[in-house]
């Protein structure tokens, strides 16, 4: 227990340490941690997840997934439509199988959850990039406005999403390869949901209803899922 603990905490240091990684003022990379508290791999990519999570340069999220749950513990966060989502990255990258933990940075690159340096590299390489869409999203009480535009017209347009997190909560788990843990988890997905199509062309202006949650993103992605094009937090 005290070396996987050890083992976790050096992983933290290594994302979120002094300065490491950070870029200022550039858009915010998406990192997808697809993960379950009945995997015993996991707790350490959960660990690189919370220190993604403070990073201003990051929008951190833990998708858990159910496909785990028949091993002795059933995930209390977890939700088909997460492993849903990540079968559908790996249909788009022709992989045969979905695997926990796994990383998805950008929309784009695939990553055992567990490899710090290989992720931060890859959030240093997309956050250095031009921005195919330039984002604002701002919050007026229950109300969200969102503008978009594309640098180039999207071919294939995209999709927003609105997606609602819940910042951390810690699990005791009894059952399952994990049992006798207490885990703290970070960004927990509650809900990810297509709000708009938009045809990529012309300028995009919405305002949905969105009630005040404990987290929220605004994300928009090229349908599939493929690349994600702009994210934005709101606080």
């Amino acid at each position: 227990m005290r070396r996987m603990l050890c083992a976790a905490m050096g992983l933290w240091l290594a994302i979120a340490g002094p300065g490491f990684g950070q870029t200022a003022g550039a858009a915010p990379v998406v990192v997808e941690l697809y993960t379950s508290q009945g995997c015993s791999s996991c707790p350490p990519a959960d660990a690189v997840l919370a220190g993604l999570a403070l990073r201003n340069d990051v929008i951190a999220l833990a998708l858990h997934v159910d496909y785990w749950d028949y091993i002795g513990w059933k995930d209390t966060f977890a939700d088909p439509a997460y492993s849903g989502r990540q079968r559908a990255y790996a249909r788009v990258a022709g992989a045969s199988t979905v695997y926990t933990p796994q990383m998805i940075v950008g929309g784009m690159d695939h990553v055992v959850g567990i490899r710090a340096e290989e992720v931060d590299a890859l959030i240093r390489r997309y956050g250095a990039g031009p921005a195919p869409v330039t984002l604002d999203v701002a919050r007026t009480g229950g109300q969200v406005q969102v503008r978009a535009r594309a640098a180039a017209p999207l071919a294939n347009g995209a999709v927003v999403q609105l997606v609602r997190y819940r910042a951390r909560e810690r699990v005791e788990i009894v059952l399952g390869e994990n049992a006798g843990r207490i885990i703290d988890y970070a960004n927990i997905v509650t809900a990810w949901t297509p709000v708009a199509d938009w045809d990529g062309r012309s300028e995009l202006s919405l305002t949905l209803a969105a009630p005040v949650f404990d987290s929220d993103a605004l994300i928009v992605q090229v349908p599939g899922p493929g690349p994600i094009l702009a994210a934005g937090a709101l606080r």
